[in-house]
């Protein structure tokens, strides 16, 4: 139960501030972690600017490891930031598999930050098929539907619980949390690589 309790609430982290309504606020820091100083977590981000984001008291680590396209059957609850093809169709940049704990976290389809115009949804998998230009899942969640193509390039991961141990200088990180009107960034969150896999969220 504990466990359950304890994905369940890294997973609200993951996409707190998912729609713009509500991400106000809201922030993903994406960056090389530099070193912790008690509940303070230097990180060089991806556009090169060192910040200092601090943990909250009970902040969550989580490190991602590697699945595959056999993973993903019907009723899987997957999370994919995406582009959308000019037919209409989303093309997947990545995919999370949510543990089963986790289904239904923050479900839908809305605007993601990873790359411009990138956005994310948040479905159970209805339908797996194949395609001349590769596998395409039909998504569905509460009040839509979206097609996938799933080029074979996109990452597809999981994620497990980890520690503070692993927030080690070098290592890439991806932190989710707020920002207060201060500039203050409070971190609840915090995915890590391992082993070679980033997570790429």
């Amino acid at each position: 139960m504990l466990k359950q309790l304890g994905l369940a609430l890294v997973c609200a982290a993951l996409v707190l501030g998912a729609t713009l309504a509500q991400a106000a606020q809201n922030v993903r820091i994406r960056g090389t972690i530099e070193g912790v100083s008690g509940q303070v977590l230097t990180v060089k981000s991806r556009t090169g600017e060192t910040m200092q984001l601090h943990l909250a008291e009970k902040f969550a680590v989580r490190y991602v490891v590697k699945r595959s396209l056999a993973d993903i059957t019907a009723n899987t609850y997957i999370g994919t930031a995406a582009t959308t093809l000019p037919d209409g169709r989303l093309k997947a940049i990545e995919v999370l598999i949510f543990p089963e704990a986790a289904r239904g976290t923050a479900e839908g389809h809305f605007p993601w930050d990873l790359l411009p115009e990138s956005t994310m949804t948040n479905a159970t998998v209805a339908e797996h098929v194949s395609k001349a230009d590769g596998p395409e899942l039909t998504l569905k969640y509460k009040g839509g539907e979206q097609k996938l193509l799933v080029p074979p390039d996109a990452p597809i991961v999981t994620f497990m619980n980890g520690d503070a141990g692993m927030l080690a200088a070098g290592t890439y990180a991806v932190a989710f949390g707020t920002k207060d009107d201060d500039g203050k960034i409070n971190i609840r969150a915090v995915y890590v690589g391992h082993d070679g896999v980033n997570p790429p969220m």
